[in-house]
């Protein structure tokens, strides 16, 4: 085999190619592994969005504003006085950096110690098992592979009145390098981004405003949970503003002004910045050629099986480029499917069981079914509700607002769903995801003794609640 003929080459190095790429090298395949992101200093770094410019940067600044906000307005009632403290937001942007850093590097070494060759560049598939490469030093270059994995991810969607400057009109990652703390600013969509985008510059002192189109704040999540999880953010002082759709953005030396209409008004706002978080979009468009054969719909996903094949053979294609949600850990799990079935392993995802989570404070996270989309489809289910008030970890954590939701098959009490809001919401997820994957039922939680305090009793209480047997609760009747 020649150096440019390889077993698999990956095209996109996020989170679902570069474990694409680990996983067919650790199964015996020769490897590449092509990407194209840089950073602001114009150098190369795998890890794509998810380690450059959104999971782990945000993560870092979510966590370093949280514990801002506590020593000013929290410790206190911890008994710790803290007399003088200020912001260094310059230190805090020198700590997120040297996180991106640390883990980016670290997927080199991987790669390194996998002998996954890792190619610096632009790929773009073309007939037969063809990928074309412009590296980022110009140079040109062909490699033909058995199998082609299209791993190349997606970009933040760009609204007509508002288009990125980059400047004042921002995306997440301007988002996250900001020098200065905005006096104002706006936030469009009360999707996940928006809402830690705008926690970490409410919490540094921005007064935000969140202009979301929808009627429904999250509609993806339990209604009972999502109202609870508004309810928190607007105590914090986030201005969530509903059914408002911007219409016109105008530039001025005071700042920006957005227009927006909602269905009995229309009103503007006044701001400094505007974060546009209105969602992402396949990056599709420059990575086919014409006689690639591989289809692509018309919002520019790439058309795949449950398995996530192209219909051409030796083509596949995971993460955000394919349906289902834009999350780094089902694009991963994507990837192993991908490379174990190449090698010709068992493999599978469960899209059922895909969890989601948004870093706010509470945390909100949910696997599953909503009781609005049991409503709708038919199932029959019963519920059982636990709040973190009522637990004794979450108290002493000083973190008692939330609560956990659980919902079962009435018939078989199957758990069809489980949401979350409150303390470390994203970590609890996992518990109920496992659950889930196994088919296991509400009456199994209940029979599994967990460790006290603990915040994951608020998990146990829940599934006591679906049968009225909780425990630290009056049960309804």
């Amino acid at each position: 085999m020649s150096d440019n003929a390889f077993d698999v080459v990956v095209i996109g190095g996020g989170p679902g190619g570069y474990v694409a790429a680990i996983r067919a090298a650790q199964n015996g395949l020769k490897t590449a592994c092509v990407d194209n992101w840089q950073n602001r200093d114009g150098k190369q770094a795998f890890g794509g969005t998810c380690l450059n410019a959104g999971c782990i940067p945000s993560k870092a600044m979510l966590e370093a504003s949280e514990l801002y906000e506590r020593t000013g307005h929290e410790f206190g009632d911890f008994g710790i006085k803290v007399d003088k403290f200020a912001l260094d937001l310059a230190t805090m942007q020198k700590r997120r950096g040297g996180i991106v850093k640390q883990h980016t590097g670290g997927i080199a070494q991987l790669f390194q110690g996998n002998k996954v060759t890792g190619i610096a560049g632009t790929g773009r598939l073309g007939k037969g098992g063809k990928v074309s490469v412009e590296g980022l030093d110009g140079k040109k270059q062909t490699l033909t592979a058995k199998n082609v994995i299209l791993a190349a991810g997606s970009a933040p969607v760009e609204l007509k009145p508002l288009p990125f400057d980059h400047k004042k009109i921002v995306d997440s990652w301007d988002a996250l390098e900001f020098e200065k703390v905005p006096k104002r600013l706006g936030v469009i969509g009360a999707g996940v981004i928006g809402l830690e985008m705008g926690s970490i510059w409410r919490r540094l002192g921005s007064e935000v405003t969140i202009l979301e189109a929808l009627d429904e704040f999250l509609p993806m999540v339990d209604a009972q949970v999502s109202k609870e999880a508004q309810k928190q953010f607007r105590q914090q002082g986030l201005d969530i503003r509903l059914g408002a759709k911007v219409t016109e953005a105008k530039t001025g030396k005071s700042g920006i002004k957005l227009s927006y209409e909602t269905k009995d008004d229309k009103d503007s706002l006044e701001v400094d910045k505007v974060l546009v978080a209105v969602g992402r979009r396949p990056v599709s468009e420059r990575l086919l050629d014409k006689d690639s054969g591989v289809g692509v719909d018309e919002r520019g996903f790439v058309e795949v099986d449950d398995e996530c094949r192209t219909g051409v053979e030796g083509v596949w294609a995971i993460g955000d480029l394919v349906r289902g949600p834009m999350l780094a850990h089902k694009a991963s799990e994507e990837g192993v499917m991908v490379a174990d079935l190449i090698a010709g392993r068992t493999a599978e995802v469960n899209y059922e069981t895909v969890p989601s989570v948004i870093y706010t404070a509470p945390e909100i996270a949910w696997v599953g079914k909503s009781e609005q989309q049991l409503k709708k489809e038919g199932v029959p289910f019963k519920s059982g509700r636990f709040p973190f008030a009522a637990n004794g970890r979450a108290n002493a954590l000083g973190m008692p607002a939330g609560m956990v939701k659980m919902l079962v098959h009435k018939d078989t009490d199957e758990i069809l769903g489980v949401h979350i809001a409150g303390a470390f919401a994203s970590e609890l997820i996992a518990e109920v995801v496992l659950a889930m994957e196994y088919r296991a039922s509400a009456e199994d939680i209940q029979l599994t003794m967990h460790a006290h305090p603990t915040l994951s009793e608020a998990t146990h209480e829940a599934a006591l609640a679906v049968d009225n047997r909780a425990i630290h609760i009056v049960n309804r009747k």
